[in-house]
């Protein structure tokens, strides 16, 4: 089969590393990491790459490597083309290879920041923090969770999901290791960096599984884990944890 992949340029080592492996003759095109910053700007580009796409006729699918990031992927449509996508709120659940993977590290501290090869190696800022509060009604002010929860359980929201705690400061790191790619160094110098600033510093392994299966699915793609948009339909979020988004068709 002959797919387009459209990614962020964080996933770069990751899906190379995939891809090269792959039965499929895949075409990768790279956004940049900072165009997550700028939602409605990363639809419109995703919008137009994926026309581009349908209009070429060379496809018999787009795959595109994002989570809902900010919403960016809300009311995408395939036009004349199927699209497939990870059920993932943000690209930590694409690194951690599955949603009850990023559940248990996530659940907890939807805010929590983290890193990665990609991250320290692309753009400006090194270290992203998660979008999912904001995916699941998470992100309003202290004001408005006292008026709808009451003051004792908006102090807790706020100090459960805050990563800025009473210092004014980040106060951990997790970072998001590839074994491939160990030999750079990068994590131990994020180590380094975390512990001079005092700060708590977790490591675990990457797991390319979404990756791997959006790439070269064995036999079609398996829908818990990916949306499968067929052509006429377009991206609804649910803001949950296990659906993430959905296919609609407009009447």
């Amino acid at each position: 089969m002959f797919f387009k992949l459209i990614a962020c340029n964080v996933f770069f080592r990751e899906i190379c590393a995939e891809a090269a492996l792959s039965p499929h003759v895949i075409d990768l095109e790279f956004t940049e990491k900072g165009e997550h910053d700028r939602p409605d700007i990363l639809r419109t580009m995703l919008q137009e790459k994926i026309d581009a796409a349908s209009a070429s006729g060379k496809y018999d699918a787009v795959l595109l490597a994002f989570g809902l990031c900010g919403n960016a992927l809300a009311g995408i449509a395939g036009g004349n083309i199927r699209l497939v996508i990870p059920r993932a709120h943000d690209c930590c659940t694409i690194f951690l290879g599955s949603k009850t993977r990023f559940v248990q590290y996530f659940k907890d501290n939807p805010s929590r920041p983290f890193s990665s090869v990609g991250y320290r190696e692309r753009g400006d800022s090194s270290v992203r923090t998660s979008d999912v509060h904001n995916m699941i009604g998470l992100n309003k002010t202290y004001e408005e969770y006292v008026r709808l929860y009451g003051e004792e359980n908006a102090d807790y929201l706020m100090e459960t999901l805050s990563p800025v705690k009473n210092s004014g400061k980040e106060t951990e790191i997790f970072f998001i290791d590839m074994p491939e790619t160990a030999f750079l160094g990068i994590a131990e110098k994020c180590r380094t960096e975390a512990e001079a600033e005092g700060k708590t510093f977790t490591c675990v392994e990457v797991d390319r599984r979404l990756i791997r299966g959006l790439l070269k699915p064995a036999d079609g793609w398996n829908r818990d884990d990916y949306l499968i948009v067929e052509p006429g339909e377009k991206i609804v979020p649910t803001y949950d944890w296990e659906e993430v988004i959905r296919a609609r068709r407009d009447q």
